[in-house]
């Protein structure tokens, strides 16, 4: 049988065992293989409730294994880990076979300007992804998963959707993760740029920011000693940025309950 990866390199005109021209030196590419899962039988999935039909994909899935190396394999500062092409390898074909869809329905996103411990300049990008999970049946839940990532280009709304997928399935599958406890492991980060009062007042009166964002901005700006900075507002007046936060908060929580 032709595996995922032979299919994968054939595709790209080389040998299995010949890396991409293109390939990262610094990180060794995850080499998926086929998990084994059948295709649904010509009568398609069991119409069945999404709960079950979830079970059944998580009955499919029993374990994932750390195929992705960080680094030079085995030196010093390199480490295994999972990412998300290798979790859709297992449960991209359980699904199909249960009859089960995965749909981000609403993302929330949230950025600020950091540097790196050796002081570059990067940003942080968090999201909140909403996923919709589908039975054979139509039948559906709804599930968040939260990503985070820092990047110094254009990559970090990617990377930070890929690792809220990833939890989702690992987590919401409920897939061994071997990996050590959050508390043993400590990042260090350089001190983040500090926002001035009128970029946060820009922010606030963007119409898709959302109330959640709202909310932290209230915090954030607590934290940094604007909440009584004074900012021109959107007529041309001076006001304290805490007030017009709160201001226009209210404004669209009354606009959405008309």
């Amino acid at each position: 049988m032709t595996t995922i990866a032979e299919r994968a390199a054939a595709a790209a005109g080389r040998a299995d065992n010949q890396p991409a021209a293109d390939a990262s030196p610094a990180q060794a590419p995850e080499q998926l293989h086929d998990p084994g899962i059948p295709e649904p039988g010509p009568d398609g999935p069991e119409q069945i409730p999404v709960h079950v039909a979830w079970s059944r994909v998580m009955g499919t899935v029993r374990g994932i294994a750390k195929g992705a190396w960080y680094g030079e394999p085995n030196s010093r500062g390199s480490y295994q880990f999972r990412g998300v092409d290798a979790a859709l390898n297992s449960f991209g074909p359980a699904c199909r076979l249960h009859g089960v869809l995965v749909l981000p329905v609403r993302t929330e996103a949230s950025y600020r300007d950091v540097k790196t411990s050796t002081g570059k300049n990067s940003r942080e990008c968090t999201v909140t992804v909403t996923y919709r999970i589908v039975g054979p049946a139509g039948d559906f839940i709804e599930v968040q998963s939260v990503g985070e990532s820092m990047d110094s280009a254009d990559k970090g709304t990617a990377k930070a959707l890929s690792t809220s997928l990833r939890s989702l399935l690992l987590l919401g599958g409920l897939v061994p993760t071997a990996d050590p406890d959050p508390d043993s492991v400590n990042v260090e980060r350089g001190e983040a740029a500090v926002r001035s009062a009128e970029d946060y007042r820009d922010e606030i009166l963007k119409s898709g920011t959302s109330r959640q964002r709202l909310a932290q901005i209230n915090y954030e700006i607590k934290q940094i000693g604007h909440y009584d900075t004074l900012v021109q507002n959107e007529v041309g007046d001076e006001e304290k940025l805490g007030a017009f936060l709160f201001r226009i908060g209210q404004e669209r929580i009354q606009a959405g309950a008309e």
